[in-house]
């Protein structure tokens, strides 16, 4: 189980949290209900951010971060949480934690940390979890290197006008800021013409279908790489690249480590440049990614650095967590202008300068989380009430087996059966700070209709924990019930779908 190190995580405190969610033509709107009851029960006041357009994500959580809602959740998918975090690092006070409830096309970030991509199932796990202060991508475009020609007329002395257009720099909707990976070359390609609708009813097969179409255009490209290195000195590479991938993560769409030496607290950037070869390289490139799920290191280069400057043509598109950026919202008004005159953007390089931003965010990270992307030694132990709390069910279970316990009478057992909510179990979750209380989230099989709501129970000391029999049991009995598990409840349930349980028969 991994616990993150205390020099760079803190426990999530029961406070305020602000939902930010991409409704995906309404498919991640119908699990609010539940996911609102979890955070409830759980003791968190949660206000919801619902985005209406294209982009609103970076406002509703810059707008968060600055109110001081300590938890900023994206729901949505890897685009939804890039948007997240370039609104959180908007505001200069910043102590809001990023957290992700899975509801895109990929998920990268989330099968990364191994955060369930059941929306429900990802709650549990984001209460279980440490706010780690980890590094994220940052990039900016340096300026244009043009035509001879251009670059001539470029150097001549600006006027006072172009002067002053040249310090108000890019645009200010640019985003700079990526947690995953970012992409140039065929990737952006495919992203900038993978269809929205498509992806929100057929998921990653619509990307494929995008990818089969831009394949056929799929060309060489020139690159020059300069790595900024304090105690080495630049380290320049020239070439031609298919593919260039910047990773501050590993997992490349889910399928590929295509920078498999990334971690998110070294403070450096790596990137993976893949060089196009002859029709047999080409074949063990894709068996490579393909079978052993790495690249073939005969027609790949890697880089790796606190700083790396990228060249590549103005045609050659961005992307950002899988969201392809607009290169002139990166330009300064005298670079829009002087690309705009060139008229061929395969003749002007852009300079993209990419780094890794040490210790600029947190982000939520599960308990769970085997702890590869982080260098730093795991220190903390689980504490001493909550291992037990966690590691401790059969022992007390075994406990009580010899012991005289307390029953209730069949009369008893029949009027919580026929009185108490059918509940039918979707997961449990042991409270860390709290010995013997639990959440249980589920749904409640409404009698007669046959409807189910979702629901969140909360069992705490005073609850009574009871078998058919009219046993009654320890809590931590409550951590054998398996998803899809049928338990009678009895409890007042709040305007949140919130159950304090009195009784819990299982």
């Amino acid at each position: 189980m991994f616990i993150a190190s205390s020099q760079n995580s803190k426990r999530m405190k029961h406070k305020r949290a602000c939902l930010v969610i991409n409704p995906r033509d309404g498919q991640n709107v119908t699990n609010i209900t539940a996911i609102i009851a979890v955070l409830s029960a759980a003791g968190w006041k949660t206000d919801i951010a619902l985005k209406e357009y294209g982009g609103q994500s970076i406002e509703l959580a810059s707008r968060a971060a600055e109110e001081g809602y300590d938890l900023v959740l994206g729901y949505g998918g890897d685009g939804t949480l890039n948007q997240v975090l370039n609104g959180v690092m908007k505001v200069k006070k910043r102590r809001s934690v990023i957290g992700v409830i899975p509801g895109g096309t990929a998920n990268v970030w989330a099968t990364e940390i191994g955060v369930p991509h059941d929306p429900l199932k990802a709650v549990l796990a984001l209460l279980e979890s440490e706010a780690r202060t980890i590094d994220i991508g940052y990039v900016e475009v340096q300026g244009l290197t043009l035509p001879e020609a251009d670059q001539q007329k470029q150097d001549e002395k600006p006027s006072q006008k172009s002067r002053k257009a040249q310090k108000k720099g890019a645009k200010s909707k640019a985003l700079h800021h990526f947690l995953l990976m970012a992409g140039l070359g065929l990737d952006a390609a495919i992203m900038e013409h993978s269809s929205d609708a498509l992806k929100h009813h057929f998921g990653p097969l619509a990307v494929g279908l995008s990818a089969v179409k831009e394949l056929p255009a799929l060309h060489p490209f020139p690159v020059e790489i300069r790595v900024c290195d304090a105690e080495h000195g630049d380290v320049v590479w020239k070439g031609e690249a298919l593919q260039i991938v910047i990773g501050n993560t590993r997992h490349y769409a889910n399928i590929v480590q295509i920078t498999p030496d990334a971690y998110l607290d070294d403070g450096m950037i790596d990137v993976c440049v893949i060089k196009p070869g002859d029709p047999l390289t080409g074949i063990e490139q894709i068996s490579s990614l393909l079978l052993r799920q790495k690249p073939n290191h005969e027609t790949t280069e890697y880089f790796h650095g606190p700083s790396i400057v990228i060249s590549v043509p103005a045609s050659i598109e961005l992307q950002l967590d899988g969201s392809t950026k607009n290169l002139k919202d990166y330009l300064s008004k005298t670079d829009r202008q002087a690309l705009q005159r060139t008229g061929n953007n395969q003749q002007v390089m852009v300079n993209y300068r990419f780094a890794a931003l040490s210790r600029a965010a947190q982000v939520t990270i599960p308990h769970t989380y085997h702890g590869d992307l982080f260098r730093q030694p795991l220190a903390e132990e689980l504490r001493p009430e909550a291992a037990q709390q966690r590691n401790g069910t059969h022992e007390q279970l075994q406990d009580h087996s010899g012991e005289d316990t307390q029953r209730e009478s069949p009369e008893r057992i029949s009027t919580l059966l026929e009185q108490g909510r059918q509940v039918s179990v979707t997961g449990v979750l042991p409270q860390p700070d709290q010995v013997h209380h639990y959440i249980i989230a589920g749904t409640v099989h409404k009698r007669g209709t046959g409807d189910t709501q979702p629901v969140a129970i909360q069992v705490i000391d005073q609850t009574c924990i009871l078998r058919h029999t009219g046993e009654q049991v320890a809590p931590v009995a409550l951590q054998d019930l398996h998803e899809g598990a049928a338990i009678v409840v009895a409890g007042k349930k709040s305007k949140r779908n919130v159950i304090l349980a009195t009784h819990v028969l299982i």
